[in-house]
C-alpha cells in the first residue's frame, strides 16, 4: 500500500502548508476562495457524472443507496465524530471543521484515480496512477485548508482507511472486476460530488453521506445486469 502511504503523507503535508498561509490570508480572499472550490467541485462533478453509461442503474442506485444511507444516519455519526475530534482539538465552535473534512475526504475518494490506482496496485501492476494522485491531491490540500482549516488534515484518515480497502478488496477480487463497473463507479461518484459542489455554495444543504451506499449498490446491480 505504499501509493496509499504516499497519498495520505501527501495530504497531510498539503494541509500543514495551507494552515501555514491561512493565518495570513484576509477573510474576503477565504471566501472568493471558498467560491472557488465550490464551483470546481460542480464542475468535477458533472464531468464525472457524464461518463456513466446507464443511467438506469444510477437513479436505482442513488434512490435506495440515499434510503439506506437515511435510514442509517451516516450523516449524523459522522457529524458526532467530528465534533469529538473538534472538542479534543478545542474547536468546539469551529463550524468549518466537519465541512473541511467531509468536503476533502469526498474530492479525494471519489473520483476514477482513486478506485483504478488502488486496484492497480493491490494487482501488482504498481503504483504510479497514485503517485500522480498524491502530486494533485497535495496541491489541492492546500486550497481547500486555506478555506477550511485543519478539518482537512483529518481526512487523511478516512482516506487511508478507504483507500487501504480498496487495495485489499483488489488483492482478493482484483482479477473479476470489469472496466464497466469502475465506469459506472465514477459516474454515481460525479453525482455525489456534484451534490457536494452544490452544499459548499450554500445553494441547499445535501446530504452526501447519507447516498454514499449507493456505490456499494451500484456494484452489485452492474454485476447482475452489465
Amino acid at each position: 500500500m505504499v501509493g496509499t502511504i504516499v497519498n495520505v503523507g501527501a495530504v497531510i503535508l498539503g494541509s500543514a502548508i495551507g494552515l501555514a498561509f491561512r493565518s495570513r490570508i484576509p477573510k474576503r480572499l477565504f471566501e472568493i476562495v471558498f467560491q472557488a472550490i465550490g464551483l470546481f467541485t460542480i464542475c468535477l462533478g458533472l464531468v464525472m457524472a457524464f461518463k456513466a453509461n446507464n443511467m438506469l442503474i444510477m437513479v436505482f442506485s442513488l434512490v435506495t443507496g440515499s434510503l439506506m444511507g437515511e435510514w442509517i444516519n451516516i450523516e449524523k455519526g459522522t457529524e458526532r465524530l467530528s465534533d469529538k475530534i473538534k472538542h479534543k482539538l478545542g474547536k468546539g465552535d469551529d463550524a468549518s471543521f466537519s465541512t473541511g473534512m467531509i468536503t476533502a475526504f469526498l474530492l479525494f475518494c471519489m473520483g476514477s484515480m482513486s478506485i483504478l490506482g488502488c486496484f492497480e496496485e493491490g494487482m501488482g501492476k504498481g503504483s504510479s496512477l497514485l503517485f500522480t494522485k498524491s502530486i494533485m491531491d497535495g496541491f489541492s490540500a492546500i486550497a481547500l485548508t486555506a478555506a477550511f482549516g485543519i478539518g482537512v488534515m483529518f481526512s487523511s484518515i478516512p482516506l487511508f482507511i478507504y483507500q487501504a480497502s480498496l487495495t485489499l478488496l483488489a488483492i482478493l477480487f482484483g482479477n473479476i472486476m470489469p472496466d464497466a463497473i469502475i465506469v459506472e463507479l465514477t459516474g454515481i461518484g460525479g453525482i455525489l460530488i456534484l451534490g457536494l459542489g452544490i452544499t459548499i455554495l450554500d445553494i441547499k444543504k445535501i446530504r452526501v453521506l447519507n447516498m454514499l451506499p449507493a456505490l456499494l449498490i451500484e456494484v452489485v446491480l452492474c454485476y447482475f445486469f452489465l
